[in-house]
């Protein structure tokens, strides 16, 4: 995936440089940061949009974001669409687990499922709370998920 900041400048380096390069540059701000990470899709006629967030936010000061957007034209239902942005969430909390942690940075993963059973989304909201926790991270879902929700939603 290709990472950009909101501006749209393009990340250069490695994920895992960039988050520490950050992290890094933030705390000799005095921040202390905690990260959320989202992803939201939308159908549009045969493709399917992904975008994927890292949102950091800064305690009592805003925050800032990276995003990588996906697409697909593989059919899916809602509900396999919902855990393929579950998975997309947690493949890149995965890879920056260790990383957070050597930082001593919260993180959490947000999942853009509504938790009230009406909505469709809900049918997928066990099997991702299971796989988010299941792989020992916080899990957030609407209206608590921002970062796929709000953030993720706006980027694609």
């Amino acid at each position: 995936m290709q990472w950009r900041r909101l501006n749209g400048q393009l990340i250069d380096a490695t994920l895992a440089e960039a988050v520490e390069n950050s992290i890094l540059s933030e705390k000799a701000a005095g921040n202390k940061l905690k990260v959320c990470i989202g992803t939201d899709s939308q159908v549009r006629n045969e493709v399917i949009e992904f975008a994927t967030v890292i949102v950091f936010l800064r305690q009592k000061k805003g925050g800032f974001m990276f995003i990588a957007n996906d697409r697909t034209t593989k059919k899916m239902s809602l509900k396999e669409r919902m855990i393929s942005e579950v998975a997309k969430s947690v493949e890149v909390a995965y890879s920056l687990c260790d990383l957070l942690d050597a930082h001593d940075v919260e993180l959490e993963v947000h999942a853009d499922i509504n938790t009230d059973p009406l909505f469709e989304s809900n049918t997928a909201l066990k099997e991702a709370m299971g796989y988010i926790l299941g792989m020992g991270f916080v899990f957030k879902a609407k209206p608590e998920a921002f970062a796929s929700s709000s953030c993720a939603d706006k980027m694609i």
